[in-house]
């Protein structure tokens, strides 16, 4: 086509840095999606390739933290599982945190991770937090079977396991873990191109945010142990809903409500176009300042 044509219809890309409020360019994602489904490859395979134990971490690390918080929450802090066995109590809260946790850190530096990249080549920036993301789903299914495992395992020594049907919503779950972390990602991506020590704070606030988000202990806990602003904290933080509900549907323990997962499916979506806005915002202008 001759550069000076008026028919705009017949290009196929048009670079532009003039973009909606909230973009999200499904149909140009898809035209990438050979791009993406290399990137989660090498998401996948990259990061525990120069490793001893390789993927083991994956299994390693919540069977480990899942022993911790036995012996420290349960065994010496005498918390109460409502019956469930508390090994399997803590895995089923920490597999469910993990995802969010993964989807958090992994996106969370993008445009500092991948300055080389972007300054060189254009395609749609918001794949390469798309591609944690979706990477991250094999390490989380991959734990939620080492879940299912030692489910069997203590449902065959007669501990009284169920689940209900809720079991139904475990998409939902996924989904609401997916978009706040990639939403809350985004945005401190934007956050670490003009100030690098957000990166400290990023690691020190994600690993306060999970004892805030009833991972290690019950929510009946936190209302009758905790001063009661922090209970009302905890109560509303969004990812204790999703532990809360995700624990409620595999172990028939814990509290559910509708209205719980209501706002939290609504704060979610909020989260994550605010990411979205932020994200189109800052990738403009990200190269002078990373």
């Amino acid at each position: 086509m001759a550069l000076g044509s008026k028919d705009d219809d017949a290009w196929l890309y048009t670079i532009s840095s003039k973009s909606k409020l909230i973009d999200l360019n499904f149909k140009e994602i898809w035209r990438y999606r050979d791009l993406l489904l290399l990137l989660v490859k090498r998401d996948i395979v990259t990061v525990y390739k120069q490793t001893i134990l390789g993927p083991l971490w994956y299994i390693i690390q919540p069977l480990f933290t899942s022993v911790i918080f036995t012996l420290i929450f349960n065994n010496l802090g005498n918390i109460s599982t409502g019956g469930i066995p508390p090994f399997l109590f803590n895995l089923a809260g920490i597999t469910a945190w993990n995802y969010f946790n993964n989807c958090l850190t992994g996106t969370s530096d993008t445009f500092k991770k991948n300055e080389n990249i972007f300054g060189k080549v254009y395609f749609p920036r918001v794949i390469m937090p798309m591609s944690v993301t979706i990477s991250n789903l094999l390490k989380f299914f991959i734990q939620l079977g080492i879940f299912t495992g030692f489910y069997i395992f203590y449902l065959s020594t007669g501990s009284a396991l169920s689940v209900n049907m809720n079991l139904l919503l475990f998409p939902i779950y996924m989904l609401m873990m997916a978009m706040l972390g990639l939403g809350l990602g985004m945005i401190l991506s934007s956050m670490t191109t003009k100030y690098r020590d957000m990166t400290v704070v990023v690691g020190f606030g994600v690993n306060l945010l999970m004892y805030m988000s009833a991972v290690p202990y019950p929510l009946s806990e936190a209302r009758t142990k905790f001063p009661e602003w922090v209970a009302k904290f905890v109560e509303y933080n969004p990812l204790t809903q999703i532990i809360e509900g995700f624990r409620f549907m595999l172990l028939n323990t814990g509290t559910f409500s509708w209205f719980g997962l209501g706002y939290t499916l609504l704060l979610s979506i909020i989260i994550f176009l605010i990411g979205i806005v932020i994200f189109n915002k800052t990738e403009k202008t990200f190269i002078d300042t990373v």
